[in-house]
């Protein structure tokens, strides 16, 4: 679990947002109006950190297709479990979603980003390429953002490619091998979201 918690912490920094927002339909532009907003609320010192954490909820919940990525990350089981179980996984999968955003949230509060460019794979989805930029106490970072685009007045960010590394690939192997060292027993999987999501 704590390898995904290190993926995550890169999709905070683009959940915050200080007021009620309707982000530019353009890839590019959406990517950048929302890391935009995550600088600015990231270096408000009057908000709190729990008022933060509440926009990374509020803002994900808009602009992440946490429901596909939950899909995604489970892998060829969804298809054997039923509607109970089904639905506790995908309500277990958001709050662990969610939890994960705000995680080490200060972490990239000083941060420096910058849009590169945007390529357009499909009609439904365009990576749009960022990087941290180096800094003291870290070097580059390359981000890359898979932003599905079916509904074209509303993108939604599918997934994040750190240096090469898809968020949602790295999820899914991990639950994974969860099922799989333990004879795909689903509340297995249940147990350890759980866990992460009770502990303080």
């Amino acid at each position: 679990m704590k390898k995904l918690i290190s993926s995550l912490v890169f999709v905070s920094i683009i959940l915050l947002n200080t007021n009620s927002f309707s982000y530019n339909s353009d890839p590019k532009i959406f990517i950048e109006e929302l890391i935009g907003d995550a600088i600015e609320t990231l270096a408000d010192k009057n908000i709190s950190k729990a008022d933060k954490s509440k926009k990374i909820e509020t803002i994900a919940l808009e602009n992440v297709d946490i429901d596909a990525l939950g899909m995604y990350t489970l892998g060829e089981i969804r298809k054997t479990l039923d509607q109970d179980k089904l639905k506790r996984y995908k309500n277990l999968f958001q709050k662990y979603f969610l939890k994960s955003l705000t995680s080490r949230l200060t972490d990239y509060a000083n941060q420096k980003f910058e849009i590169m460019s945007a390529d357009q794979k499909s009609e439904i989805y365009t990576i749009v390429n960022s990087r941290i930029l180096n800094s003291s106490s870290q070097p580059e970072i390359k981000i890359n953002w898979r932003v599905y685009t079916k509904d074209p007045a509303n993108p939604l960010i599918r997934d994040l490619i750190v240096e090469g590394l898809s968020l949602a690939k790295t999820q899914k192997e991990e639950f994974t091998s969860i099922l799989s060292s333990n004879n795909n027993d689903i509340n297995i999987l249940f147990l350890k979201l759980e866990e992460f999501i009770n502990d303080k």
